[in-house]
């Protein structure tokens, strides 16, 4: 493989990082930290094994994977999140790739765990992303939730062996306050687009959503972990439907550009704390 860098956006991951990062440096000597003001041993863990650590302002997903990109060294960039650990067998991958077109990407499938529970079913059970590409051809959107690579025309997608192991939350209570979070996120994405919180989707696609990943998928296979994960499909449906209902509300008649999102987002905590 071409040489690689490593870009990690971190957020308190003091413990994922010192098994991550041991394992990244078998393939990179170029590890991008952009670290959201932890208040942990993130920076210090980062810095002792040698990693370009900078302090970022939050200013979304996309846009700081971005900046990591930009201050890497090499054109070929893995993308890692804070709580994610690749296991050796996708080291070995990368290692024995042979060099690609540009415009090829990789995609790596994850194994994600609910706690120190590996979650088999439903979407979390069958969850992949590009995560290995060219910074010349390839980089994310800066939308506010849920960012995405932008990709070339006639791109080329290779898999990947082995896994990142996604440790999404340690309990439910961090995952109601997750849930909370991304769907005022997505209420302002959705706002800012333009679209409508109509009575099918604020009342009958959270149900939907939960069904699908509860029965189709097959989420109760995984107990109660399983229906804890389909329970919070159906609310974070839910109320980033209800959240942009009442921000469409409180801005009625007023145009939605970027300099609107702090009121919105404002608006929008103040609603889920009532909630």
């Amino acid at each position: 493989m071409n040489p690689i860098s490593v870009v990690i956006i971190t957020k308190n991951e003091a413990g994922t990082l010192v098994k991550s990062i041991p394992l990244l440096k078998q393939i990179s000597d170029d590890i991008i930290v952009i670290d959201n003001n932890s208040t942990d041993q993130t920076v210090t863990i980062a810095t002792a094994y040698g990693c370009k650590v900078y302090q970022k302002a939050w200013i979304g997903y996309g846009a700081n994977k971005n900046k990591g990109i930009q201050l890497a060294r090499y054109n070929w960039i893995l993308s890692v999140d804070g709580d994610e650990i690749p296991d050796q067998a996708l080291i070995n991958s990368i290692k024995a790739t042979a060099p690609g077109d540009d415009k090829t990407v990789y995609d790596i499938a994850f194994k994600t765990y609910f706690g120190k529970k590996l979650i088999r079913f439903g979407n979390w059970g069958r969850d992949h992303h590009i995560r290995l590409f060219n910074r010349q051809h390839v980089k994310w959107n800066e939308t506010p939730v849920h960012e995405t690579l932008q990709l070339p025309q006639n791109v080329v997608v290779k898999k990947l062996d082995g896994n990142l192991h996604h440790y999404s939350v340690e309990n439910q209570a961090e995952y109601e306050k997750k849930t909370i979070h991304y769907s005022q996120l997505s209420a302002i994405k959705y706002l800012k687009a333009g679209k409508k919180a109509g009575l099918v989707k604020q009342y009958l696609a959270p149900v939907f959503h939960f069904v699908k990943t509860y029965l189709f998928l097959l989420g109760f296979l995984d107990g109660r972990e399983g229906f804890i994960i389909s329970r919070m499909a159906f609310k974070n449906t839910w109320l980033k439907y209800h959240y942009l209902s009442k921000a469409t509300q409180s801005l009625k008649n007023k145009p939605i550009y970027q300099h609107d999102v702090p009121t919105v987002a404002y608006k929008l905590n103040t609603h889920a704390r009532v909630e």
